[in-house]
């Protein structure tokens, strides 16, 4: 690993009727769940709604898997990611190789589900995510989760 840099995001898959929200990211080229870098005093979920909110437009509701919720004066919860991942970003232009310390959430629109954002974005169905080709539309493990997401039943 050496020198390479890391940075923390947090990512969001929005479910809403069977579907997932997804939108077209410019430079990859491929459909992803909204997310960003974490930024400095940003706490992971404060993060995760500001990216949404950002790049469609939605207020969301966490999808919570809490195994124990603590509310004292000196600690309390914050929302837990479904997920965590380690990323490999090769480099871009000026920008070196790095990786990504994904934190990655689920939730549902908290208002109408009608997102708008500045690159293409819109609802897929499980088949439609099956039909993209993996690793040239949209990367295998995005794939994967969402297969996983929309195979079964998550509870709100």
């Amino acid at each position: 690993m050496g020198s390479k840099k890391r940075h923390f995001t947090a990512t969001t898959y929005i479910l809403h009727e069977e579907k997932v929200l997804l939108l077209f990211h410019p430079k990859l080229k491929k459909w992803l769940p909204p997310g960003g870098h974490i930024e400095e005093n940003e706490s992971p979920p404060e993060a995760a709604r500001r990216e949404v909110r950002e790049e469609t437009g939605l207020e969301i509701t966490f999808i919570q898997d809490e195994n124990i919720w603590i509310d004292r004066w000196n600690a309390k919860s914050f929302e837990r990611p479904y997920m965590c991942l380690q990323e490999h970003v090769p480099s871009h232009k000026e920008t070196p190789a790095h990786e990504h310390f994904d934190l990655i959430y689920l939730a549902q629109p908290a208002g109408l589900p009608e997102p708008h954002g500045p690159d293409p974005i819109r609802w897929f169905t499980l088949e439609e995510v099956e039909a993209l080709e993996s690793d040239v539309e949209i990367f295998g493990e995005t794939k994967e989760v969402i297969q996983l997401l929309l195979g079964v039943e998550v509870a709100p």
